[in-house]
């Protein structure tokens, strides 16, 4: 059965910022018509368009679209969709946010600036009806295909993976790979929590996949150790920025220092400036100087553990 269910998955490039494997999106057949996990930000709905068509389907056959949480990158087409009648399945906490997208919209508008528009498109809510809350444990039934909802917070506080047969499709939780690159853990803010993020891996390895599907990008085939370098890296990650928080460093003065350390780590696993490229499309490292250094600042006020 295994096999077939491989079959059953496409994976759709959604060539963001013009770059392959930055952004993806997976579209599943099921006996109730064919459904997305991940829609991508509204500036590639083309590319999703094209990949729905490619697989045998029209955009208006969608039937459900799964999201692993609400930042644009993921969910930011899920609106087109819905338009069409399809249901759009998030966690409960990030379900207001999609209904009234507004403050999502204006607090990402405040980081990108003019950007906004090239890089994510639009967003626009979707009808209350058309929302339904995917919570910890929950099975969403597609007639021959099921998906288990595991909540996986650590990168958002609403934060899903699901899982079918013994896959999982992990968004964020399970971090960004790329081709043969590193796994490397996408830290924005407002909720990096380390603790939690642990305990969200812990609950990945225990479910036992044979394979994750990241967002960042597609199939990988050894889900134990990669989710064992995360763990690492998430580490490395968070005591380089623990100095500078303690020294009151402001943020934009870290970015440059961070960069180098990033970049610096993959070149030292071989890889080319073209790669690195493609791994910043996916995860810009100054977004995760801020996320960090919040983490720091929760911590220090004990908000989070």
């Amino acid at each position: 059965n295994n096999n077939i269910m491989n079959t059953q998955i496409e994976v759709i490039d959604l060539n963001f910022q013009n770059a392959k494997e930055s952004i993806g999106s997976f579209l599943i057949k099921t006996q109730k018509g064919p459904v997305l996990i991940e829609s991508g930000p509204e500036s590639t709905y083309e590319a999703l368009a094209k990949g729905i068509q490619k697989a045998g389907y029209k955009v208006e056959d969608i039937h459900a679209v799964l999201l692993t949480h609400i930042h644009f990158d993921h969910a930011g087409a899920a609106w087109k969709f819905a338009k069409n009648g399809a249901k759009v399945y998030v966690h409960e906490i990030g379900l207001p946010h999609l209904a009234n997208p507004e403050k999502l919209w204006n607090s990402a508008a405040q980081i990108y600036g003019d950007d906004m528009e090239r890089l994510w498109g639009k967003m626009e809510p979707i009808e209350n009806e058309q929302l339904i809350a995917a919570n910890d444990g929950d099975v969403i039934d597609f007639g021959d295909v099921q998906f288990k909802v595991i909540y996986t917070p650590g990168h958002a506080i609403h934060h899903n993976a699901y899982q079918m047969g013994d896959v999982i499709f992990t968004g964020d939780v399970a971090g960004c790979k790329i081709e043969n690159g590193p796994v490397v853990p996408p830290c924005p803010p407002p909720d990096v929590d380390l603790a939690l993020w642990k305990k969200s891996i812990q609950k990945l390895k225990e479910a036992n996949p044979t394979a994750l599907y990241l967002t960042h990008f597609a199939r990988q085939e050894d889900p134990i150790t990669l989710l064992n370098e995360l763990e690492e890296e998430l580490d490395n990650w968070a005591a380089f920025m623990k100095p500078f928080f303690d020294a009151g460093t402001p943020a934009q003065e870290i970015v440059p220092q961070f960069m180098k350390f990033t970049s610096d780590a993959f070149r030292e696993k071989g890889l080319s400036e073209e790669e690195i490229k493609v791994y910043e499309y996916a995860n810009p490292s100054w977004m995760s100087v801020n996320g960090l250094l919040r983490y720091w600042k929760l911590k220090q006020q004990g908000r989070i553990e």
